[in-house]
């Protein structure tokens, strides 16, 4: 059984947004810097795009089984966006009531920004200031919400990952304005690229942390981690970079019904734990899975990737 939530704590969130995608496949653009991404396959673009939507569906009856309450938007058809189904890198929603956009690395990622998506969430929530960062774009500085920011909202701390998605100037203005502390680091795979995301090799729960210490090189900057998360009481979980390539670092802790938490992540992820590490999580939350391996290869995210938090206060 999983660790109960108090009405304080907000850590965490029982709302979330997700995209439908109309169509869903590799980008090049992304692929620049996301070495997750693998285009080699047989499989033509439409089924590609349809076992990718088939996933999406799977995954989002399993988060509303489970009492988290799953805000669908469907893709458009024009302008095409291979990657509206990671909406948390466009899009973060916080319990002031405010929304804020930001600036994409990818040029065809800047598409997926739907002022509409704002416009219907502000006739359900309380909204109360929308800001944005996407004129850092014409500069070329990018910070790609919350996988650019891994957060921990109780104790107001933001961990990044520096990489050619995530610009550390940026990183200051977002902390001045949520009124954040910062904690950045350099976080590299196997062969010594930038991972390009934090939310990849870290997440952050409830009272634990899971992240990949081993893409972390600088003893210092280890340090200033692990001093931080025994300041504010986390569990660390750490994970191999292979259990980092199978996606074991990009989930994600939700509340259901009964109070009850998950731990949102991919059969891939799943699989690639060891039997500790899985009773480890267990102490703190329950785990759910789902298979999203078309997603997985062809985008280069999980399902953290996936889903954008909603804090954002109900208006009834």
């Amino acid at each position: 059984m999983g660790k109960k939530v108090t009405a304080e704590q907000r850590q965490i969130t029982k709302d979330v947004i997700m995209i439908r995608p109309y169509e869903f496949g590799f980008n090049p653009e992304t692929a620049e810097n996301n070495t997750f991404q693998n285009n080699e396959s047989d499989l033509s673009k439409e089924t590609i795009a349809q076992l990718a939507k088939e996933e999406f569906d799977e995954l989002v009856s399993k988060l509303r089984s489970a009492g988290i309450r799953v805000l669908v938007f469907e893709d458009t058809e024009e302008p095409f966006t291979s990657d509206a189904i990671f909406p948390n890198n466009w899009i973060s929603l916080h319990s002031n009531g405010m929304v804020i956009s930001y600036p994409m690395y990818a040029p065809t990622r800047r598409l997926e920004r739907r002022p509409d998506i704002i416009q219907d969430l502000s006739d359900q929530f309380h909204v109360n200031k929308d800001y944005t960062f996407e004129h850092y774009e014409e500069d070329g500085l990018f910070l790609e919400g919350t996988g650019s920011m891994v957060l921990d909202r109780i104790n107001k701390i933001a961990y990044a990952a520096l990489s050619p998605r995530t610009n550390i100037a940026l990183l200051n203005k977002w902390c001045v304005l949520m009124d954040y502390k910062k904690v950045n680091f350099r976080a590299v795979d196997k062969v010594g690229v930038d991972i390009y995301h934090t939310n990849v090799m870290m997440a952050m729960g409830l009272d634990f942390v899971v992240i990949c210490l081993e893409s972390v090189q600088d003893e210092t900057e280890k340090k200033q981690l692990l001093a931080n998360f025994k300041y504010t009481n986390k569990e660390i979980i750490e994970i191999s970079l292979d259990q980092m390539e199978a996606f074991s670092g990009n989930v994600l802790q939700l509340e259901g019904m009964d109070n009850e938490t998950y731990l949102v992540m991919s059969e891939t992820a799943f699989k690639s734990l060891r039997q500790a590490q899985v009773q480890k999580i267990k102490k703190h939350t329950n785990i759910l899975t789902s298979a999203v391996s078309t997603i997985e290869k062809f985008g280069g995210g999980s399902v953290r990737c996936m889903i954008a938090e909603n804090f954002l206060p109900h208006k009834n």
